[in-house]
């Protein structure tokens, strides 16, 4: 039987002759794996490593494999890892709808179900009136809303987040937490989170592996 979830099989990460980190660990659908320790531990090389974009200064071993999947064996663009950074990353030259519709998988087809897809998107992140504003004038929450809808539309089948809160003040942190692990759980995505923020892995619950440590 094909096991769900992400599964991260003796995962190593090294730069030169220095092991930074090494995870065995599986994430079950709609569970979060948090990944905590200082700067230069590895954290973001290892969603790097499984999103398949790891600068070739760094080495990796091991096995990841997402839902019977070896998503190793293929180009980054077929693993369908959905990712979040500190940073939101809108395109700056498209509209906030534009955005989205960028993210659409081609299996929502013809442009009406397209453009629905959004308006439902927009709807649910409370920005219903927003799809033809610049990017640019949104908020920084609200730049984070639209970031999780783009993910959250590619029908990823895993999250990988990379301190996505930690630019946020501590009222939108909070919602956010509860807004992005609240729709892993309902969409049963595997999550792999790297923070410093002792604060996101008990709002994300689940597993904390610590690395770099003495």
């Amino acid at each position: 039987m094909t096991e769900a979830g992400l599964k991260l099989d003796d995962v190593t990460i090294s730069l030169g002759p220095t092991r930074l980190l090494a995870i065995a660990h599986h994430v079950a659908p709609g569970e979060t794996l948090t990944v905590m320790g200082p700067s230069g531990s590895g954290k973001s090389s290892l969603l790097a490593f499984v999103g398949g974009f790891l600068d070739p200064a760094f080495r990796a071993g091991g096995r990841v494999v997402c839902d019977g999947v070896d998503i190793l064996a293929l180009p980054p663009e077929r693993r369908h890892a959905g990712i979040l950074f500190q940073d939101p990353l809108l395109f700056p030259h498209m509209s906030v709808a534009g955005n989205l519709l960028f993210a659409l998988p081609q299996a929502v087809s013809g442009k009406a179900a397209r453009r629905a897809a959004v308006e439902d998107a927009l709807r649910d992140i409370g920005l219903a009136d927003a799809g033809e504003r610049d990017p640019e004038t949104l908020s920084g929450g609200q730049k984070a809303r639209v970031a999780l809808a783009r993910v959250l539309l590619s029908a990823p089948r895993m999250l990988l987040l990379d301190e996505p809160f930690s630019k946020l003040d501590a009222e939108l942190r909070q919602q956010m937490r509860e807004r992005v692990f609240g729709r892993a759980r309902r969409g049963r995505l595997p999550v792999v989170l790297v923070t410093h923020d002792e604060a996101d892995a008990e709002a994300a619950g689940g597993a904390v592996v610590r690395v770099g440590g003495p």
